[in-house]
């Protein structure tokens, strides 16, 4: 059910054109502090994960480990990306919280 929620906010943000993908365009938009968000997807290289968190760290940008990238890529009209970059506050906040609630269920049992 929680999940249904974060996929909705992530089409929504896709839609309005608040969300980027793959590691380029992202490291660049974080360079210039556009982004709010970095989901980074559970099933992609780890020197690509430490290069965007890296970026995340350098630009002071909240990140999540979340999620498949074949599953976010369908959501979001794009094909085999595994970095997806919010740049709207609004839905940053929204789909922060909702990757935090399903995570912290997931530890409780």
């Amino acid at each position: 059910m929680v999940r249904n929620k974060v996929m909705t906010y992530f089409g929504f943000a896709a839609k309005s054109r608040n969300l980027v993908t793959g590691s380029n365009t992202c490291l660049m938009m974080m360079d210039r502090k556009k982004i709010k968000l970095l989901i980074v997807t559970e099933d992609i290289a780890e020197n690509t994960v430490k290069k965007m968190l890296q970026g995340c760290n350098k630009n002071n940008i909240d990140y999540r480990i979340f999620g498949k990238s074949d599953e976010l890529s369908a959501i979001t009209g794009t094909d085999g990306k595994g970095i997806f970059g919010i740049t709207d506050k609004h839905f940053a906040e929204i789909i922060g919280k909702e990757i935090d609630l399903i995570q912290s269920e997931r530890e409780v049992f």
